[in-house]
């Protein structure tokens, strides 16, 4: 109308005026008899607005409101997203100050590594949730408006409605953009804009399931290790054979829903392969299905992890035990360093040292007792110009390098600034219904 349409204020009130009155029943009648829903719709709309039904979808196709309405949909659901992963960073970052100093023996291989703090492995989850913060803030600020491109995208009805104006036709689309929210419209479409669009979507979503995927299969790890558990109720029930069990199953529960929402982006991978032209409708179906899957998917999940990272338990005695089984090798080289200050000869000092913690590797793997190489040490006279020494050889937060120092200069530096869009939205615990 403020383009010069012949488009009356009385046709706008009144379309106005029922927006929300629709007959739903009369819609689904309609769509079975022209087996098309977008028309089914139109028909509806004009049948409340009879005075407005001569410009209802004017020069419009079914992807102007389809699509658009994806786009607005896509948009707003990494709106709903975001503050809920920001969420859960918030948590873990403050579970990591916390623990920021704890020792803790650190794995590769799964298998025993030098030493790190329980504090500095949950950064090492928080970096990939940051990345995935900033993924999903990308794939939104990408996403564009289909805007008004017609039938082909050549926009030719319009171009017709304008009278061969091109300078309207394109006030008009970014007219449109504008009152949808956006700031920019794709400059060319099909009739559909184009499906590598959710691919983008649904791999930002894939990657976010695979950082979740991988926080809780560490924890599952960590629960069987008895050293740190997600939250256990009081009159939960681990095992319905098995009264003392204790199962990680919220983490599962993210761990199985990861793995669906990781595989979900393979239909738009497919789906963009095989549009013919300007579009063929064998993408409609699906994009139902895998859109409104991943973002859901993804929103349980967060829900979910955000539970476990508001109640992690962590048992401090168990973490210092299996230190103390492993700490004692990996003190070699300071025993070592310490005789050679002291005046020993470090060829016989390390012959000593090899066929000490072999005898002590033999206690714990064949007999299946407790690390004894330390006893051993103090026992032998050779390294009693150390002895005083060895406790704070064994220190154990000597062996943890810069960890802490780590931990507070990233959650400073990188992971609280990242949070501060989202300060308004941090409240709130969450307790799952099951």
């Amino acid at each position: 109308q403020s383009l010069g349409l012949s488009i009356t204020d009385e046709q706008i009130r009144e379309m106005e005026a029922n927006l929300d009155n629709i007959d739903f029943k009369m819609a689904a009648e309609e769509e079975k008899k022209l087996r098309h829903d977008v028309m089914a719709h139109v028909h509806t709309f004009a049948h409340c607005c009879p005075k407005a039904a001569a410009i209802i979808h004017l020069g419009a196709t079914s992807c102007y409101v389809g699509d658009n309405t994806d786009l607005i949909v896509l948009r707003d659901g990494f709106n709903l997203l975001l503050p809920k992963l920001a969420r859960v960073i918030s948590r873990l970052a403050d579970f990591a100050e916390k623990y920021a100093d704890m020792p803790a023996l650190g794995f590769t291989h799964y298998q025993p590594a030098q030493l790190t703090t329980v504090g500095k492995r949950c950064c090492l989850w928080i970096q990939d949730l940051c990345m995935d913060l900033q993924n999903l803030e990308r794939a939104r600020d990408d996403l564009r408006f289909r805007g008004v491109k017609g039938t082909t995208g050549t926009q030719a009805s319009f171009l017709q409605l304008f009278e061969g104006d091109h300078s309207k036709v394109e006030e008009l689309d970014r007219l449109v953009t504008a009152k949808a929210g956006f700031k920019r419209a794709y400059m060319v479409t099909g009739q559909t804009y184009s499906r590598k669009v959710d691919i983008g979507v649904l791999a930002v979503l894939a990657s976010l399931g695979a950082s979740v995927h991988k926080i809780c299969t560490d924890i599952r790890l960590l629960a069987n290790l008895k050293e740190i558990e997600e939250p256990f109720e009081k009159d939960q029930i681990g095992s319905s054979a098995m009264p003392y069990k204790r199962n990680p199953m919220r983490s599962e529960r993210c761990c199985s829903l990861a793995r669906h929402l990781m595989t979900l982006v393979m239909d738009p991978l497919q789906t963009a392969a095989v549009q013919w032209f300007e579009r063929t409708l064998d993408d409609s179906a699906n994009r139902r299905v895998c859109l409104a899957e991943a973002f859901l998917t993804a929103d349980i999940i967060l829900t979910t992890l955000q539970n476990i990272s508001e109640g992690l338990v962590v048992y401090p005695k168990v973490i210092e035990r299996r230190i103390r089984q492993e700490l004692p090798f990996m003190a070699t080289e300071n025993i070592i360093m310490a005789m050679v200050k002291a005046g020993g000869n470090r060829q016989d000092c390390h012959e000593k040292i090899r066929v000490l913690s072999q005898q002590a590797a033999a206690v714990v793997k064949q007999e299946g007792g407790d690390n004894d190489f330390i006893a051993r040490v103090r026992a032998d006279p050779y390294f009693s110009p150390i002895h005083k020494q060895l406790e704070s050889l064994l220190d154990p937060s000597s062996f943890t390098g810069r960890a802490p120092q780590q931990v507070a200069k990233f959650l400073k530096e990188e992971v609280r600034p990242a949070l501060i869009p989202y300060q308004s939205k941090m409240g709130g615990k969450i307790e799952l219904a099951l």
